[in-house]
Protein backbone atom coordinates (compact mmCIF):
# COMPACT_ATOMS: atom_id res chain seq x y z
CA UNK A 1 0.00 0.00 0.00
CA UNK A 2 1.27 3.52 -0.92
CA UNK A 3 1.79 5.82 1.93
CA UNK A 4 -1.83 7.97 2.15
CA UNK A 5 -0.17 11.57 1.81
CA UNK A 6 2.13 10.43 -0.45
CA UNK A 7 -0.82 9.00 -2.54
CA UNK A 8 -2.61 12.45 -1.95
CA UNK A 9 -0.11 14.37 -3.64
CA UNK A 10 0.32 11.92 -6.66
CA UNK A 11 -3.60 12.34 -7.13
CA UNK A 12 -3.29 16.14 -7.17
CA UNK A 13 -0.58 15.75 -10.07
CA UNK A 14 -2.66 13.27 -12.03
CA UNK A 15 -5.65 15.22 -11.60
CA UNK A 16 -4.02 18.37 -12.92
CA UNK A 17 -2.48 16.99 -15.55
CA UNK A 18 -5.83 15.32 -16.81
CA UNK A 19 -7.00 12.32 -18.47
CA UNK A 20 -4.53 11.05 -21.55
CA UNK A 21 -2.76 7.34 -22.41
CA UNK A 22 -1.71 7.03 -18.80
CA UNK A 23 -4.66 8.84 -16.94
CA UNK A 24 -8.60 7.99 -16.30
CA UNK A 25 -11.24 10.11 -14.57
CA UNK A 26 -14.76 7.88 -13.77
CA UNK A 27 -17.55 9.57 -12.27
CA UNK A 28 -18.72 7.79 -9.45
CA UNK A 29 -22.48 9.24 -9.83
CA UNK A 30 -25.58 8.95 -12.29
CA UNK A 31 -26.02 12.61 -13.79
CA UNK A 32 -29.57 12.33 -14.80
CA UNK A 33 -30.81 15.89 -14.40
CA UNK A 34 -34.32 14.55 -12.86
CA UNK A 35 -32.94 12.19 -10.35
CA UNK A 36 -29.00 12.50 -9.68
CA UNK A 37 -27.85 9.57 -7.58
CA UNK A 38 -25.01 7.07 -6.86
CA UNK A 39 -23.89 4.94 -9.72
CA UNK A 40 -24.85 1.46 -10.59
CA UNK A 41 -21.85 -0.49 -9.19
CA UNK A 42 -22.26 -3.20 -11.10
CA UNK A 43 -21.31 -0.92 -14.10
CA UNK A 44 -19.07 0.75 -12.12
CA UNK A 45 -17.19 -2.69 -11.09
CA UNK A 46 -17.47 -3.35 -15.20
CA UNK A 47 -16.14 -0.25 -16.31
CA UNK A 48 -13.31 -0.74 -13.58
CA UNK A 49 -11.97 -3.87 -14.81
CA UNK A 50 -11.88 -2.84 -18.58
CA UNK A 51 -10.00 0.06 -17.49
CA UNK A 52 -7.08 -2.15 -15.95
CA UNK A 53 -7.34 -4.59 -18.29
CA UNK A 54 -6.83 -1.67 -21.24
CA UNK A 55 -4.17 0.39 -19.02
CA UNK A 56 -2.18 -3.58 -18.37
CA UNK A 57 -2.17 -4.37 -22.49
CA UNK A 58 -1.16 -1.02 -23.11
CA UNK A 59 1.66 1.20 -21.38
CA UNK A 60 0.36 1.34 -18.13
CA UNK A 61 -1.75 3.70 -16.51
CA UNK A 62 -3.70 5.62 -13.30
CA UNK A 63 -7.60 5.06 -12.56
CA UNK A 64 -9.97 7.85 -10.44
CA UNK A 65 -12.92 6.64 -9.36
CA UNK A 66 -15.07 9.70 -7.79
CA UNK A 67 -13.54 12.37 -10.43
CA UNK A 68 -15.37 13.79 -13.33
CA UNK A 69 -13.42 14.53 -16.44
CA UNK A 70 -12.79 18.27 -15.93
CA UNK A 71 -10.60 16.92 -12.97
CA UNK A 72 -13.74 17.95 -10.57
CA UNK A 73 -13.44 15.71 -7.53
CA UNK A 74 -16.80 15.21 -6.75
CA UNK A 75 -16.18 11.44 -4.53
CA UNK A 76 -18.17 8.57 -3.92
CA UNK A 77 -21.44 8.30 -2.25
CA UNK A 78 -21.67 4.44 -2.13
CA UNK A 79 -21.63 2.57 1.11
CA UNK A 80 -18.76 0.22 2.24
CA UNK A 81 -19.79 -2.74 1.18
CA UNK A 82 -20.58 -1.13 -2.25
CA UNK A 83 -16.83 0.06 -2.17
CA UNK A 84 -15.30 -3.00 -1.17
CA UNK A 85 -16.90 -4.58 -4.65
CA UNK A 86 -15.37 -1.73 -6.52
CA UNK A 87 -12.06 -2.12 -4.90
CA UNK A 88 -12.35 -5.75 -5.65
CA UNK A 89 -13.24 -5.74 -9.46
CA UNK A 90 -9.81 -7.36 -10.23
CA UNK A 91 -10.73 -10.12 -8.80
CA UNK A 92 -14.37 -10.23 -9.72
CA UNK A 93 -14.34 -8.33 -13.30
CA UNK A 94 -11.01 -9.34 -14.89
CA UNK A 95 -9.80 -13.64 -16.32
CA UNK A 96 -7.93 -14.77 -13.18
CA UNK A 97 -3.91 -14.31 -13.57
CA UNK A 98 -0.99 -14.27 -11.71
CA UNK A 99 0.84 -12.16 -13.77
CA UNK A 100 -1.68 -9.05 -13.79
CA UNK A 101 0.76 -5.92 -12.86
CA UNK A 102 -1.62 -4.31 -10.09
CA UNK A 103 -0.14 -1.82 -8.63
CA UNK A 104 -2.65 0.11 -5.95
CA UNK A 105 -6.17 -0.54 -5.56
CA UNK A 106 -6.96 1.76 -2.59
CA UNK A 107 -9.47 4.59 -1.06
CA UNK A 108 -8.64 7.65 -0.29
CA UNK A 109 -10.15 10.91 1.43
CA UNK A 110 -9.27 13.86 -0.81
CA UNK A 111 -10.91 17.31 -0.12
CA UNK A 112 -12.60 15.90 1.94
CA UNK A 113 -14.41 13.37 -0.37
CA UNK A 114 -13.67 9.87 -0.81
CA UNK A 115 -11.91 8.45 -4.12
CA UNK A 116 -10.77 5.47 -5.12
CA UNK A 117 -7.23 4.80 -6.58
CA UNK A 118 -6.24 2.05 -8.98
CA UNK A 119 -2.93 2.40 -10.76
CA UNK A 120 -1.79 -0.39 -13.33
CA UNK A 121 2.02 -1.40 -14.20
CA UNK A 122 2.61 -2.46 -17.89
CA UNK A 123 2.01 -6.00 -18.68
CA UNK A 124 5.33 -7.45 -20.13
CA UNK A 125 4.74 -10.69 -20.96
CA UNK A 126 0.75 -11.83 -20.69
CA UNK A 127 -2.17 -11.14 -23.01
CA UNK A 128 -5.00 -10.03 -20.17
CA UNK A 129 -8.88 -10.91 -20.51
CA UNK A 130 -11.85 -9.43 -18.69
CA UNK A 131 -14.09 -12.68 -17.28
CA UNK A 132 -16.25 -12.83 -20.62
CA UNK A 133 -13.21 -13.21 -22.65
CA UNK A 134 -13.09 -10.06 -24.16
CA UNK A 135 -9.84 -8.03 -24.69
CA UNK A 136 -9.27 -4.22 -24.30
CA UNK A 137 -6.54 -2.06 -24.82
CA UNK A 138 -5.62 1.52 -23.94
CA UNK A 139 -4.96 4.58 -26.82
CA UNK A 140 -4.68 7.65 -26.49
CA UNK A 141 -7.59 8.39 -23.68
CA UNK A 142 -9.96 5.91 -24.62
CA UNK A 143 -10.38 1.89 -23.72
CA UNK A 144 -10.52 0.16 -27.24
CA UNK A 145 -12.17 -3.25 -27.56
CA UNK A 146 -9.05 -5.79 -29.41
CA UNK A 147 -9.49 -9.39 -30.27
CA UNK A 148 -7.46 -12.10 -28.26
CA UNK A 149 -6.60 -13.70 -31.54
CA UNK A 150 -5.50 -10.81 -33.09
CA UNK A 151 -3.09 -10.09 -30.38
CA UNK A 152 -1.89 -13.90 -30.28
CA UNK A 153 -1.45 -14.33 -33.87
CA UNK A 154 -0.53 -11.09 -35.07
CA UNK A 155 1.84 -10.00 -32.33
CA UNK A 156 4.55 -9.47 -34.32
CA UNK A 157 2.65 -6.69 -36.70
CA UNK A 158 1.05 -5.47 -33.40
CA UNK A 159 4.38 -4.53 -32.11
CA UNK A 160 5.95 -3.04 -34.91
CA UNK A 161 2.58 -1.07 -35.21
CA UNK A 162 2.95 0.32 -31.78
CA UNK A 163 6.74 0.25 -31.67
CA UNK A 164 7.04 3.90 -32.27
CA UNK A 165 4.47 5.11 -30.10
CA UNK A 166 5.71 3.13 -26.74
CA UNK A 167 7.07 4.97 -24.06
CA UNK A 168 10.80 4.91 -23.10
CA UNK A 169 11.62 4.25 -19.72
CA UNK A 170 14.89 6.84 -18.61
CA UNK A 171 15.31 8.67 -21.89
CA UNK A 172 15.36 12.22 -21.77
CA UNK A 173 15.19 15.25 -23.93
CA UNK A 174 19.12 15.46 -22.89
CA UNK A 175 19.29 12.29 -25.23
CA UNK A 176 17.74 14.07 -28.30
CA UNK A 177 19.91 16.68 -30.50
CA UNK A 178 18.24 19.64 -29.39
CA UNK A 179 19.47 21.84 -32.38
CA UNK A 180 18.00 19.21 -34.88
CA UNK A 181 14.70 19.43 -33.00
CA UNK A 182 14.90 23.06 -32.57
CA UNK A 183 15.22 23.40 -36.17
CA UNK A 184 12.15 21.01 -37.07
CA UNK A 185 10.29 22.85 -34.35
CA UNK A 186 10.83 26.00 -36.15
CA UNK A 187 9.69 25.16 -39.44
CA UNK A 188 6.71 23.67 -37.71
CA UNK A 189 5.51 27.03 -35.75
CA UNK A 190 8.29 29.36 -35.22
CA UNK A 191 9.41 29.80 -31.79
CA UNK A 192 7.79 26.64 -30.54
CA UNK A 193 9.61 25.28 -27.64
CA UNK A 194 11.81 21.61 -28.00
CA UNK A 195 9.15 20.06 -25.09
CA UNK A 196 5.84 21.59 -26.33
CA UNK A 197 6.65 20.85 -30.33
CA UNK A 198 7.64 16.86 -28.96
CA UNK A 199 4.21 17.02 -27.29
CA UNK A 200 2.27 19.23 -30.36
CA UNK A 201 3.75 16.09 -32.21
CA UNK A 202 2.93 13.27 -30.77
CA UNK A 203 6.22 11.98 -29.61
CA UNK A 204 6.28 12.66 -25.85
CA UNK A 205 4.11 13.46 -23.03
CA UNK A 206 3.83 14.52 -19.55
CA UNK A 207 3.58 11.83 -16.31
CA UNK A 208 4.39 12.17 -12.97
CA UNK A 209 8.14 12.25 -13.26
CA UNK A 210 8.27 14.54 -15.90
CA UNK A 211 8.14 15.05 -19.91
CA UNK A 212 8.07 10.77 -21.08
CA UNK A 213 9.31 10.46 -24.74
CA UNK A 214 8.51 7.92 -26.99
CA UNK A 215 10.24 5.61 -29.24
CA UNK A 216 9.33 7.48 -32.17
CA UNK A 217 11.00 11.01 -30.83
CA UNK A 218 14.14 8.63 -30.29
CA UNK A 219 14.39 7.09 -33.59
CA UNK A 220 13.97 10.62 -35.16
CA UNK A 221 16.45 13.14 -32.99
CA UNK A 222 18.59 10.87 -31.14
CA UNK A 223 22.02 11.81 -30.78
CA UNK A 224 23.72 8.54 -29.82
CA UNK A 225 21.12 6.38 -31.88
CA UNK A 226 22.89 3.41 -31.08
CA UNK A 227 22.07 2.91 -27.23
CA UNK A 228 18.27 3.22 -28.18
CA UNK A 229 18.38 0.66 -31.50
CA UNK A 230 21.59 -0.50 -32.38
CA UNK A 231 20.49 -1.26 -35.89
CA UNK A 232 19.18 1.97 -37.48
CA UNK A 233 21.39 1.83 -40.16
CA UNK A 234 21.68 1.02 -43.96
CA UNK A 235 23.93 -1.22 -45.41
CA UNK A 236 25.40 -1.06 -49.17
CA UNK A 237 26.75 -4.56 -50.55
CA UNK A 238 27.73 -3.93 -54.26
CA UNK A 239 27.57 -7.56 -55.70
CA UNK A 240 29.76 -8.56 -59.13
CA UNK A 241 26.73 -10.57 -60.93
CA UNK A 242 23.00 -11.20 -60.50
CA UNK A 243 23.05 -12.90 -57.60
CA UNK A 244 24.58 -13.20 -54.40
CA UNK A 245 27.00 -15.68 -53.77
CA UNK A 246 28.55 -17.43 -50.00
CA UNK A 247 31.54 -19.11 -49.26
CA UNK A 248 34.29 -19.48 -51.43
CA UNK A 249 32.07 -17.77 -54.27
CA UNK A 250 30.98 -14.97 -52.03
CA UNK A 251 31.43 -12.10 -54.20
CA UNK A 252 30.40 -9.02 -52.65
CA UNK A 253 33.08 -6.48 -53.43
CA UNK A 254 32.12 -3.64 -51.72
CA UNK A 255 30.12 -3.88 -47.84
CA UNK A 256 29.02 -0.16 -46.14
CA UNK A 257 26.89 0.93 -43.63
CA UNK A 258 25.89 3.97 -42.49
CA UNK A 259 24.28 4.38 -39.30
CA UNK A 260 22.44 7.70 -36.87
CA UNK A 261 18.68 8.60 -36.01
CA UNK A 262 16.23 8.82 -39.19
CA UNK A 263 17.20 12.24 -39.98
CA UNK A 264 20.57 11.60 -40.26
CA UNK A 265 20.05 8.26 -42.29
CA UNK A 266 17.98 10.09 -44.77
CA UNK A 267 20.71 12.28 -45.78
CA UNK A 268 24.00 10.35 -44.99
CA UNK A 269 22.81 6.82 -46.86
CA UNK A 270 21.61 8.79 -49.45
CA UNK A 271 24.58 10.30 -50.48
CA UNK A 272 26.76 6.55 -49.77
CA UNK A 273 24.10 5.04 -52.20
CA UNK A 274 24.13 7.57 -55.35
CA UNK A 275 27.37 7.23 -56.38
CA UNK A 276 26.64 3.24 -56.93
CA UNK A 277 23.99 4.18 -59.23
CA UNK A 278 26.26 6.77 -61.66
CA UNK A 279 27.22 4.19 -64.68
CA UNK A 280 28.65 6.80 -66.68
CA UNK A 281 29.83 10.31 -66.99
CA UNK A 282 29.18 12.21 -70.63
CA UNK A 283 30.27 15.48 -71.66
CA UNK A 284 26.79 17.20 -71.59
CA UNK A 285 25.14 20.05 -73.67
CA UNK A 286 26.43 22.82 -71.66
CA UNK A 287 29.89 21.59 -72.14
CA UNK A 288 30.23 20.03 -68.64
CA UNK A 289 30.53 16.62 -67.51
CA UNK A 290 27.39 14.96 -66.61
CA UNK A 291 27.05 11.47 -64.41
CA UNK A 292 24.02 9.05 -66.38
CA UNK A 293 22.55 6.99 -64.28
CA UNK A 294 21.19 3.30 -64.78
CA UNK A 295 17.94 3.75 -62.38
CA UNK A 296 15.72 6.88 -62.07
CA UNK A 297 17.67 8.94 -59.54
CA UNK A 298 14.08 9.93 -57.54
CA UNK A 299 12.86 6.76 -58.06
CA UNK A 300 15.97 5.31 -56.12
CA UNK A 301 15.91 7.98 -53.00
CA UNK A 302 12.02 7.77 -53.21
CA UNK A 303 12.18 3.72 -52.23
CA UNK A 304 14.86 4.39 -49.97
CA UNK A 305 12.86 7.00 -47.65
CA UNK A 306 10.12 4.60 -47.73
CA UNK A 307 12.44 2.04 -46.21
CA UNK A 308 13.26 3.82 -43.60
CA UNK A 309 9.85 5.59 -42.53
CA UNK A 310 7.94 2.38 -42.86
CA UNK A 311 10.46 -0.04 -41.64
CA UNK A 312 9.85 -2.46 -38.80
CA UNK A 313 11.59 -1.09 -35.94
CA UNK A 314 10.53 -3.91 -33.53
CA UNK A 315 12.79 -5.87 -35.31
CA UNK A 316 16.84 -5.45 -34.79
CA UNK A 317 17.73 -5.34 -38.36
CA UNK A 318 18.72 -2.95 -41.09
CA UNK A 319 18.04 -2.10 -44.17
CA UNK A 320 20.22 -3.76 -46.55
CA UNK A 321 20.57 -2.37 -50.60
CA UNK A 322 21.92 -4.98 -53.09
CA UNK A 323 23.81 -3.35 -55.48
CA UNK A 324 23.93 -6.25 -58.11
CA UNK A 325 24.99 -6.20 -61.99
CA UNK A 326 21.38 -6.33 -63.65
CA UNK A 327 19.64 -4.88 -60.54
CA UNK A 328 18.41 -2.98 -57.28
CA UNK A 329 17.03 -4.18 -54.43
CA UNK A 330 16.23 -2.12 -51.25
CA UNK A 331 15.23 -4.37 -48.57
CA UNK A 332 13.78 -3.34 -45.02
CA UNK A 333 13.02 -5.43 -41.97
CA UNK A 334 9.36 -6.43 -41.18
CA UNK A 335 6.61 -8.00 -43.79
CA UNK A 336 4.02 -5.90 -45.45
CA UNK A 337 1.43 -4.95 -42.87
CA UNK A 338 -1.53 -7.61 -43.46
CA UNK A 339 -3.73 -4.91 -44.62
CA UNK A 340 -2.02 -4.14 -47.76
CA UNK A 341 -1.27 -6.73 -50.80
CA UNK A 342 1.40 -6.49 -53.17
CA UNK A 343 -1.13 -7.01 -55.70
CA UNK A 344 -3.06 -3.76 -54.62
CA UNK A 345 0.48 -1.92 -54.57
CA UNK A 346 1.10 -2.70 -57.80
CA UNK A 347 -1.80 -2.07 -59.00
CA UNK A 348 -1.47 1.34 -58.37
CA UNK A 349 -4.23 1.99 -56.25
CA UNK A 350 -3.30 4.03 -53.78
CA UNK A 351 -3.41 1.41 -51.16
CA UNK A 352 -1.28 3.12 -48.13
CA UNK A 353 -1.08 2.44 -44.32
CA UNK A 354 1.57 3.86 -42.32
CA UNK A 355 3.56 0.95 -39.74
CA UNK A 356 5.39 4.04 -37.75
CA UNK A 357 2.65 6.62 -37.59
CA UNK A 358 4.38 9.20 -34.93
CA UNK A 359 7.53 8.89 -37.19
CA UNK A 360 5.85 9.26 -40.72
CA UNK A 361 3.89 12.30 -39.58
CA UNK A 362 6.70 14.60 -38.71
CA UNK A 363 8.81 13.18 -41.83
CA UNK A 364 5.19 13.80 -44.08
CA UNK A 365 5.07 17.11 -42.34
CA UNK A 366 8.70 18.13 -43.29
CA UNK A 367 8.17 17.01 -47.02
CA UNK A 368 10.50 14.03 -46.41
CA UNK A 369 7.57 11.41 -47.34
CA UNK A 370 4.52 10.51 -48.95
CA UNK A 371 2.00 7.33 -47.68
CA UNK A 372 3.72 3.95 -48.63
CA UNK A 373 1.15 3.75 -51.93
CA UNK A 374 2.04 7.10 -52.85
CA UNK A 375 5.48 6.40 -52.50
CA UNK A 376 5.02 3.02 -54.99
CA UNK A 377 2.92 4.88 -57.41
CA UNK A 378 6.04 7.81 -57.59
CA UNK A 379 8.65 4.68 -58.31
CA UNK A 380 6.10 3.05 -61.40
CA UNK A 381 5.89 6.30 -62.68
CA UNK A 382 9.64 7.57 -62.54
CA UNK A 383 10.61 4.16 -64.15
CA UNK A 384 7.85 3.96 -66.88
CA UNK A 385 9.00 7.67 -67.83
CA UNK A 386 12.64 6.38 -68.24
CA UNK A 387 11.07 3.46 -69.91
CA UNK A 388 12.49 0.77 -67.80
CA UNK A 389 10.48 -2.17 -66.46
CA UNK A 390 8.30 -1.70 -63.34
CA UNK A 391 10.05 -2.30 -59.86
CA UNK A 392 9.19 -5.59 -58.48
CA UNK A 393 7.84 -5.79 -55.25
CA UNK A 394 8.05 -8.93 -52.69
CA UNK A 395 6.92 -9.73 -48.98
CA UNK A 396 7.50 -12.29 -47.03
CA UNK A 397 6.96 -13.13 -43.33
CA UNK A 398 10.85 -10.71 -42.40
CA UNK A 399 10.88 -8.20 -44.89
CA UNK A 400 9.71 -6.03 -47.80
CA UNK A 401 11.80 -5.41 -50.88
CA UNK A 402 11.73 -3.39 -54.07
CA UNK A 403 13.78 -4.47 -56.86
CA UNK A 404 14.52 -1.81 -60.12
CA UNK A 405 15.82 -3.33 -63.00
CA UNK A 406 17.61 -1.85 -65.86
CA UNK A 407 16.35 -3.94 -68.65
CA UNK A 408 14.09 -1.47 -71.01
CA UNK A 409 10.70 -2.24 -71.45
CA UNK A 410 11.19 -2.66 -74.92
CA UNK A 411 12.72 -5.91 -76.64
CA UNK A 412 15.84 -5.66 -78.30
CA UNK A 413 13.38 -6.15 -81.63
CA UNK A 414 11.44 -3.15 -80.76
CA UNK A 415 14.42 -1.13 -79.46
CA UNK A 416 15.90 -1.91 -83.11
CA UNK A 417 12.70 -0.48 -84.76
CA UNK A 418 12.03 2.80 -82.30
CA UNK A 419 16.10 3.49 -83.57
CA UNK A 420 14.57 4.29 -87.44
CA UNK A 421 13.05 6.96 -85.41
CA UNK A 422 15.64 8.44 -82.84
CA UNK A 423 15.93 12.23 -84.86
CA UNK A 424 12.22 13.01 -83.87
CA UNK A 425 12.77 12.48 -80.27
CA UNK A 426 9.85 10.56 -79.60
CA UNK A 427 8.27 10.56 -75.99
CA UNK A 428 7.92 7.19 -73.92
CA UNK A 429 4.32 7.28 -74.69
CA UNK A 430 4.72 7.86 -78.49
CA UNK A 431 7.35 5.25 -78.67
CA UNK A 432 4.61 2.79 -76.71
CA UNK A 433 2.20 3.82 -80.23
CA UNK A 434 5.07 3.81 -82.67
CA UNK A 435 5.99 -0.40 -81.71
CA UNK A 436 2.28 -1.36 -82.01
CA UNK A 437 3.34 -0.75 -86.25
CA UNK A 438 6.02 -2.92 -86.72
CA UNK A 439 6.12 -5.46 -89.64
CA UNK A 440 3.69 -2.89 -90.89
CA UNK A 441 0.92 -4.03 -88.59
CA UNK A 442 -2.32 -2.08 -88.30
CA UNK A 443 -3.64 -0.49 -85.03
CA UNK A 444 -6.60 0.04 -83.69
CA UNK A 445 -7.90 3.03 -80.89
CA UNK A 446 -8.06 -0.04 -78.26
CA UNK A 447 -4.49 -0.84 -78.68
CA UNK A 448 -3.10 2.77 -78.63
CA UNK A 449 -5.07 3.20 -75.45
CA UNK A 450 -3.76 -0.07 -74.02
CA UNK A 451 -0.31 1.20 -74.99
CA UNK A 452 -1.07 4.65 -72.79
CA UNK A 453 -2.35 3.08 -70.25
CA UNK A 454 -5.27 5.02 -70.48
CA UNK A 455 -8.80 6.13 -72.11
CA UNK A 456 -8.76 9.46 -71.53
CA UNK A 457 -9.39 11.31 -75.09
CA UNK A 458 -7.54 14.67 -74.49
CA UNK A 459 -4.27 12.17 -73.99
CA UNK A 460 -4.89 9.71 -76.63
CA UNK A 461 -6.05 12.96 -78.83
CA UNK A 462 -2.62 14.80 -77.96
CA UNK A 463 -0.26 11.95 -78.76
CA UNK A 464 -2.15 10.87 -82.26
CA UNK A 465 -1.88 14.40 -83.54
CA UNK A 466 1.99 14.80 -82.26
CA UNK A 467 2.43 11.56 -84.56
CA UNK A 468 0.56 12.67 -87.76
CA UNK A 469 2.08 16.17 -87.97
CA UNK A 470 5.42 14.29 -88.13
CA UNK A 471 3.90 12.29 -90.89
CA UNK A 472 4.51 8.92 -88.63
CA UNK A 473 1.36 7.73 -87.92
CA UNK A 474 -1.16 7.55 -91.15
CA UNK A 475 -4.81 7.31 -91.14
CA UNK A 476 -5.83 4.15 -93.28
CA UNK A 477 -9.73 4.43 -92.14
CA UNK A 478 -11.26 7.50 -91.18
CA UNK A 479 -13.65 8.10 -88.14
CA UNK A 480 -16.62 7.46 -90.45
CA UNK A 481 -15.84 5.12 -92.22
CA UNK A 482 -14.60 3.15 -88.99
CA UNK A 483 -18.32 3.92 -87.45
CA UNK A 484 -19.53 2.28 -90.49
CA UNK A 485 -17.22 -0.58 -90.92
CA UNK A 486 -17.81 -1.53 -87.21
CA UNK A 487 -21.68 -1.64 -87.51
CA UNK A 488 -21.52 -3.77 -90.78
CA UNK A 489 -18.93 -5.98 -89.05
CA UNK A 490 -20.57 -5.91 -85.09
CA UNK A 491 -17.50 -5.32 -83.51
CA UNK A 492 -16.29 -2.64 -81.18
CA UNK A 493 -15.50 0.91 -83.30
CA UNK A 494 -12.21 1.17 -81.10
CA UNK A 495 -10.91 -2.20 -82.31
CA UNK A 496 -11.33 -1.54 -85.88
CA UNK A 497 -7.44 -0.89 -87.28
CA UNK A 498 -7.26 2.47 -88.21
CA UNK A 499 -3.84 3.27 -88.19
CA UNK A 500 0.04 2.39 -89.95
CA UNK A 501 3.20 3.02 -88.76
CA UNK A 502 5.53 4.82 -91.80
CA UNK A 503 9.03 4.35 -91.88
CA UNK A 504 10.59 7.79 -92.67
Amino acid sequence: MIDPLILQERIKNTISLGESHFREFKSAFDWNPKNIKPGNVTKLCQYIGEALVAFANADGGDLLIGVENDGTITGIPHGEQEIKNMLDALKTHILPNKTFPLIAAQKVELDGKVILFFSVAKGSSEIYQLRDGRCVRRKDDKTEPVEFEQIKFERQEVTSRQYDRQFVDGATVNDLDISLVQSIADSYIKGLSVERYLQQVGLAEYGLNGLRLRMSALLLFAKDIQRWHPRSQVRILQVLGNELKSGENYNVISDETTSGNIFELLERSWEQLRPYLAYKTEFGSDAKFEQKYIYPELACREALINAIAHRDYSIQNGIDIFVFSNALQIKSPGALLSTLTIKSLEKLENAHESRNASITRVLRENRYVRELGEGIQRMFDLMNQRELKKPTLYSNGLWFSVTFSHESIFSSKQQEWLSLFQSFNLSPRQKRIVVLGIDNREISKKEIEHALNTKELRVYNDEITVLRNKKILEEIMTNPSAAKYAKSNNIPKDEVKRFKVRVP
